[in-house]
């Protein structure tokens, strides 16, 4: 299956804060999972998601513990959201960007895994967040995907690191935290089925509130994984098999930021500006990668995506697929 129209499914929104209530509007479905990051100041990255609720904020540059903040994000609404008066999100002035993606609504009670789990699974882009509470003990949990994960990330609302695995560079469940710079390291937990995934006593948090995020690989949509750097402006090209709207990149064989690239806040080759998910920077001005009609390709050798030799992981959204269900192909920007 093809999704043919991603934007139904995540989407990238800019505004220009007023330091009052607004509403973001626009997108083609009521969001989920809500990621906020000003783009021209310093305030740390800002997450919502409708499983904790719009009030319930983690920082992804930051292992603290959830804040609850009634200034923010509002209210979900069918087409986007509401913001309040927070700075963070919305001070008057500043640019702001926010990455939007669908899951399922409501959380529903999952009894897959040994742990009962709250899940919002949005199965036809293969995308769920998932509450549960940990007992401290080898367990599985239920992730409500019906397909295999290959990207996930478990954060405890109390502090701690945000836990982001992933399977695409060598089969095994490797580990990193969004909230650093390191490089991977073998989680030992078992890999995750098309129903639950593992926790056990030593790896990722397992003995509070927990939230996690699910991604399975969509064909049109989504897609997960890795590659090698050459340390050249005429950099590698990543095949994705789509138009990206949306790519997240890291070194997996040493330390570098965690960078992200978007098609909205620059909306043209070669300015394709970064933020970063693990640090409160403003966005940069070094021109990262070129964004085609059916992959990325890198156009800098920046550490942080094209070391010669490194070994780098990606996630990438798509904005439209390369070749639609009915023959239709995109075109390049």
């Amino acid at each position: 299956m093809t999704i043919d129209k991603p934007s139904e499914h995540f989407e990238t929104k800019i505004w220009t804060g007023n330091g009052s209530s607004q509403d973001i509007t626009g997108l083609n479905f009521q969001p989920d999972f809500v990621w906020i990051k000003e783009r021209t100041s310093t305030s740390s990255h800002a997450i919502t998601d409708v499983v904790r609720g719009n009030t319930k904020y983690l920082m992804s540059n930051d292992g603290g513990a959830e804040e609850t903040l009634t200034d923010r994000v509002t209210s979900f609404n069918s087409d986007g959201y509401s913001l309040g008066t927070s700075g963070g999100v919305n001070q008057s002035g500043q640019g702001n960007v926010g990455w939007n993606w669908k899951a399922g609504g409501t959380a529903v009670s999952n009894t897959d895994g040994s742990i009962t789990s709250s899940v919002s699974a949005n199965t036809t882009a293969g995308f769920s967040i998932v509450s549960f509470t940990g007992t401290g003990a080898t367990a599985t949990v239920g992730h409500g995907l019906g397909s295999v994960p290959k990207f996930f990330i478990v954060k405890s609302r109390s502090a701690g690191d945000w836990w982001t695995y992933t399977t695409v560079i060598d089969g095994s469940l490797d580990f990193f935290y969004l909230n650093s710079t390191s490089a991977k390291s073998e989680s030992g937990v078992s890999l995750p089925t098309s129903s639950v995934f593992s926790v056990n006593s030593s790896t990722a948090p397992n003995t509070e509130n927990i939230i996690a995020y699910f991604f399975a690989e969509i064909k049109g949509y989504s897609k997960f994984g890795s590659y090698k750097g050459n340390g050249s402006t005429n950099g590698t090209f990543v095949y994705t098999g789509f138009k990206p709207a949306w790519v997240m990149i890291k070194m997996s064989s040493s330390t570098s930021n965690w960078t992200i690239l978007d098609n909205v806040r620059e909306g043209y080759n070669v300015d394709n500006d970064p933020l970063y998910a693990n640090t409160t920077s403003a966005e940069g001005t070094t021109d990262l990668i070129d964004i085609l009609s059916n992959g990325f390709k890198l156009r800098s050798s920046d550490a942080s995506i094209n070391t010669s030799g490194g070994t780098y992981i990606y996630m990438a959204f798509a904005s439209s697929p390369f070749v639609t269900s009915t023959g239709i192909p995109c075109t390049a920007r």
